[in-house]
């Protein structure tokens, strides 16, 4: 059952994180749109919330399963299907890229997501997936909090290692990792690889 009762109680403060962390965000944001493929590439993000990452990359299509979350990037342009990530309302082999920022810590069962994206993807497409890293200063401070937090009671957390074992599992192929939000760095630092950011964004290809 899809994690979304904070999500629905709790939209604006939500909102409020990018707004708090501006240098965060764009950091992260940052990451994405260096992995993203050419903007003709018909592409979707999973769990697209209130639009935060769709929304300034471009991406037109999301699937959320949250009603108010899925309001905000509705007045953003962003045509949103209801439905979760194990079960994609899409047809096989129709996708170039699928989209998942700090998605995978709230659904039921990621490796089913990440078949579910497979199928949808085309020969050739992509999968790049968002998250902090649970091995990452950051993800060990979530992790000790997560109790009194409004998002994170429910949530699982991974390391990058998780990650890229599951997404191979699933029969993607590793192309490109990259980091941000590293300590003792600028802000805005984006480096290859994982270890030291709590931000990390894998690209996979099918």
């Amino acid at each position: 059952m899809p994690k979304t009762a904070p999500f629905e109680r709790y939209t604006d403060a939500y909102d409020e994180w990018f707004r708090r962390n501006a240098e965060k965000y764009k950091s992260e944001l940052e990451v994405i749109r260096g992995l993203l493929p050419p903007d003709e590439v018909k592409g979707v993000e999973i769990g697209v919330g209130s639009g935060k990452f769709a929304g300034p990359l471009g991406i037109r299509l999301g699937v959320e399963p949250s009603r108010k979350m899925a309001l905000k990037a509705k007045n953003l342009g962003i045509k949103v299907i209801q439905g979760v990530a194990e079960n994609l309302p899409f047809r096989d082999d129709g996708l170039g890229c699928v989209l998942m920022v700090t998605t995978i810590c709230f659904v039921d069962d990621v490796i089913k997501s990440f078949d579910e994206a497979y199928r949808v993807l085309k020969t050739g497409g992509c999968i790049i997936v968002g998250f902090v890293n649970k091995e990452s200063e950051l993800g060990r401070y979530y992790a000790t909090k997560r109790e009194r937090s409004k998002f994170y009671k429910d949530a699982t957390f991974f390391s990058a290692n998780d990650v890229l074992g599951l997404l191979k599992k699933v029969g993607f192929r590793i192309e490109k990792i990259r980091q941000t939000i590293i300590p003792g760095r600028l802000q805005n630092t984006i480096l290859d690889g994982f270890g030291k950011g709590a931000f990390v964004a894998i690209r996979g290809s099918k």
